[in-house]
């Protein structure tokens, strides 16, 4: 791993990946974690909110968990790949070695429609804007591969070089998880569907994109697994929220209590509940 030659290419592209980020003893941690997350969420069968902890189940019958912000809080196994030294290495040339994290969260892709990610970019999520700043140059969104991404298991796209033309108010009318893949919402902004670039990563290859990069994702139309963890870093001179990650590019383990990142009824009610 070079960290200026990815940051390079982040810089001219808008997204990197870096192959073998973390080797497979380590994936395989993580996939223990992430079928720990799973199994508690699943045993809810509902979503669930308990402080920054989100569970997003659909009920089914059967349930499926589509996605688990800091589950950290719950599993604190997932610290060592929240503030892995190897990020602060990479992130270094970018973002500089104080940094804060906005997100930390895992992506199921059940079988079959319901779990896609719609054409968006992520600098629609960094609310609210006066807590953001710089957020062109500040921000690193990270997703590390716990499975095989490809095609078929809906992999992540991304349009290279969209970042360069700043905030394109992609699908501001809706939600973006849970709707199908459209090509046409390219057209609509006035992007090429033949531009984008379907980012195959193997368990352990990382993935990095501006939040102002046209991306997407499709559904899991494999026969296996497609888990995904993200986790979204930002220098922490340019932004109010979000947790302690590095300071000195050293590790730093989450407060006693959770921090207002982006939900705001945290303070209202950080108590266990299922949200209405």
């Amino acid at each position: 791993m070079d960290p200026e030659a990815v940051a390079a290419r982040y810089c001219a592209e808008g997204y990197a990946v870096v192959r073998g980020f973390l080797d497979g003893e380590a994936v395989a941690a993580l996939a223990a974690l992430a079928e720990a997350v799973e199994a508690e969420a699943l045993a809810h069968g509902r979503p669930f909110r308990h402080g920054n902890l989100y569970y997003d189940t659909r009920p089914g019958p059967p349930p499926a968990l589509r996605m688990a912000q800091w589950p950290v809080w719950h599993h604190p196994g997932l610290e060592a790949f929240r503030t892995h030294p190897r990020y602060a290495d990479l992130l270094a040339p970018l973002l500089g070695p104080d940094l804060k994290q906005i997100i930390h969260q895992i992506h199921w892709k059940p079988k079959g429609a319901g779990a896609d990610f719609a054409w968006h970019q992520d600098s629609r999520s960094r609310r609210p804007r006066e807590a953001f700043r710089n957020l062109a140059t500040s921000y690193v969104q990270t997703g590390l591969a716990i499975d095989p991404h490809d095609e078929a298991s809906g992999c992540l796209r991304v349009i290279p070089r969209s970042h360069l033309l700043g905030e394109l108010g992609m699908a501001q009318a809706g939600p973006v998880l849970g709707r199908a893949l459209d090509d046409s919402e390219l057209v609509a902004a006035g992007l090429d569907p033949a531009a984008q670039v379907p980012l195959h990563l193997a368990p352990g290859d990382l993935a990095l994109w501006s939040p102002f990069t046209v991306h997407a994702s499709g559904a899991n139309r494999s026969g296996h697994a497609r888990r995904l963890l993200i986790n979204g870093y930002v220098r922490a001179a340019d932004c109010d929220r979000g947790e302690w990650a590095f300071r000195a590019g050293r590790p730093v383990p989450l407060p006693p209590s959770p921090s207002l990142v982006h939900w705001e009824g945290l303070l209202e009610r950080p108590e266990p509940h299922y949200p209405a």
